[in-house]
């Protein structure tokens, strides 16, 4: 393996943001999403620098997003983070197919259950209500993207548990429901995933997820239609929160 040589003159970059700076330019150029990189023993002896000084370079990468280091298995390339935005009409196809990405909606699980707690607090419901579980698993480019926890009352709800199967639920509350929702709240933060989270989502266990609990209202009325809690990969999404 050829050394390659980084200017020590006075004056120069740091050491590591001169391996940071190449480094990046190969992945951009080279590598695509899931790719290894060489070992950080092989990237040392390349650019003739302790570990210490290439481990600085790597987490350079890695804070920028462009990197993952996996422990005990390597250096992995991560997909361009995906920006999303939130704010009152935010609309999952309609956010990112404006994009150029295709998107997709799975349900996972479809059922009836009796509200409890938070959820029949921010539904406005009494207690032991029922209420449809909906479980989603909603995919960019056929990558996994988000998981999301949808949760609604019963009454006057019964074709979405009924007839949805696929495609944006929103679209599907408005045509057969003649409900058009808009966000009222979201509440952000970063957790690590539950084990079938991450599975869904093809992460790793040990890294976080952002979660976002949403209360959806309805337009005309402003009465609690859904509660909402979506799972995002971490690694792969900035959250635009715009008022």
């Amino acid at each position: 393996m050829s050394i390659q040589l980084i200017k020590r003159s006075h004056g120069s970059l740091p050491i590591y943001l001169q391996i940071s700076e190449v480094l990046g330019q190969e992945v951009r150029d080279l590598y695509k999403a899931g790719d290894k990189l060489p070992s950080e023993g092989d990237l040392a002896v390349r650019f003739n620098v302790n570990r210490h000084t290439l481990r600085r370079a790597i987490d350079v990468l890695i804070t920028d997003g462009l990197l993952m280091r996996r422990h005990g298995k390597g250096i992995y390339v991560l997909s361009p983070a995906i920006d999303y935005s939130i704010n009152s009409q935010t609309r999952f196809t309609e956010t990112l197919e404006n994009q150029g990405k295709v998107t997709g909606s799975n349900v996972l699980k479809k059922l009836i259950i009796p509200a409890k707690g938070g959820i029949a607090s921010r539904l406005g419901i009494a207690n032991g209500s029922d209420v449809i579980a909906l479980e989603t698993l909603r995919t960019v480019d056929e990558a996994p993207f988000c998981v999301i926890s949808h949760f609604m009352s019963l009454k006057g709800m019964e074709i979405v548990y009924e007839k949805y199967n696929k495609g944006s639920l929103h679209n599907f509350m408005k045509k057969h429901c003649g409900v058009e929702l808009k966000r009222k709240e979201s509440l952000i933060s970063s957790v690590m995933p539950e084990p079938g989270d991450a599975e869904l989502l093809k992460m790793p266990r040990n890294l976080p997820v952002l979660r976002v609990k949403s209360l959806n209202v309805s337009s005309e009325t402003e009465i609690p239609v859904e509660y909402v809690v979506t799972r995002f990969r971490g690694d792969a999404t900035q959250l635009l929160v715009q008022p």
